[in-house]
């Protein structure tokens, strides 16, 4: 499986849940320590849903760090000294993370690209995959957009090679992404080419121009840690 070297750009995906409902005043407070992390390019907190793609649901015990980092030191920095990190083994109750290396990514976030101009890698060779979608929904397609949720919803839970998928909200309704966790790349293309019902949106998305920007990256996932609902999916 591909790895990264420790001074090229990864990013990693790290999901926690709390027993209480307190975990909503961390995402006001890990704000400025983010900010002064060390090698920390680029990251978002989110907030996630009930389901496991976009959907109005939302699990207000659990949320997400997607970060990118400038090298594999920096996170292991990160991960060793940061009180965040530090409150995610004491005090949650599920914790899971998985290392990152980017593939291929298009379009921005917030108006950046987190990536930096990635030029894109070879395949990663027949192992797992990671897929990060985020769209920021134009306020008079949300109505047509939620309708179009629950069949891919459906879609994803039956998809034979989706080993995991969450979906995640920055801000309420309108800005909303998609992690999910597949078995090899053919698993990714059967469920984006072949699947009806995600076929059908992607179509409307393009002639409605619903989206005022999306992004979408593709990664190997490596040195998964901890559980997610109760297993590994990369185990």
């Amino acid at each position: 499986m591909t790895t990264a070297t420790s001074t090229s750009t990864i990013a990693s995906f790290h999901l926690v849940r709390y027993g209480g409902r307190g975990a909503m005043k961390h995402m006001a407070f890990d704000r400025p320590l983010l900010r002064r992390a060390g090698g920390l390019r680029f990251w978002k907190l989110l907030g996630t849903g009930s389901g496991r793609s976009m959907s109005l649901g939302a699990d207000l015990r659990r949320w997400a760090l997607f970060a990118v980092w400038r090298g594999e030191d920096d996170l292991e920095e990160f991960l060793r000294r940061s009180p965040i990190a530090d409150r995610w083994r004491a005090e949650a109750s599920e914790y899971w993370q998985t290392r990152l290396a980017p593939l291929a990514s298009r379009g921005a976030w917030a108006g950046r690209d987190p990536f930096g101009g990635l030029t894109a890698r070879d395949d990663g060779g027949p192992g797992p995959v990671a897929v990060l979608t985020r769209a920021s929904i134009r306020p008079g397609r949300l109505i047509a957009f939620y309708r179009s949720v629950p069949p891919v919803e459906e879609l994803l839970r039956r998809q034979d090679g989706c080993l995991a998928s969450v979906g995640m909200g920055e801000w309420p309704l309108a800005r909303q992404a998609t992690f999910s966790l597949w078995r090899d790349r053919r698993a990714v293309r059967a469920f984006a080419y072949q699947g009806q019902a995600h076929r059908q949106v992607i179509e409307r998305v393009r002639a409605h121009d619903w989206y005022a920007e999306e992004l979408f990256a593709r990664f190997v996932p490596y040195a998964g840690e901890g559980s997610w609902d109760g297993r590994d999916p990369l185990g």
